[in-house]
């Protein structure tokens, strides 16, 4: 993986791996968070290196409904990778049928750059 051309022709891109914590407000039921894995999936971190090497899981939930999703995102900076990680996620819950009450979305974070320096 590491820099490739981004989307606009001649802007490198380069992969990370983004965490965005959060917490969901109300009980959610396994087969809710099971879809919202599944429309994670072609974001999956255990594509990159750090993700294989880390072994990162997707989507963890705690039993206090405190959860971590960790994306691969291509992006020309962090900050652009964290704001293209937090779309991903928060549309990953609406189109599980979450609302924003019922998912609080914290800061994401960049876990990790997958690069070949």
């Amino acid at each position: 993986m590491g820099n490739r051309e981004g989307r606009q022709k001649g802007v490198p891109a380069t992969t990370y791996v983004i965490t965005v914590p959060g917490t969901f407000l109300n009980e959610v039921p396994d087969s809710v968070c099971s879809d919202v894995g599944r429309r994670l999936r072609p974001q999956d971190p255990r594509n990159t290196d750090l993700g294989e090497s880390e072994e990162l899981s997707l989507l963890s939930v705690e039993d206090d409904g405190v959860f971590a999703a960790r994306v691969e995102v291509e992006a020309a900076d962090r900050s652009e990778a964290e704001a293209e990680a937090v779309r991903l996620v928060s549309r990953a819950l609406r189109d599980s049928g979450l609302s924003e009450g019922d998912a609080a979305l914290g800061q994401a974070v960049v876990t990790g750059i997958d690069s070949e320096f």
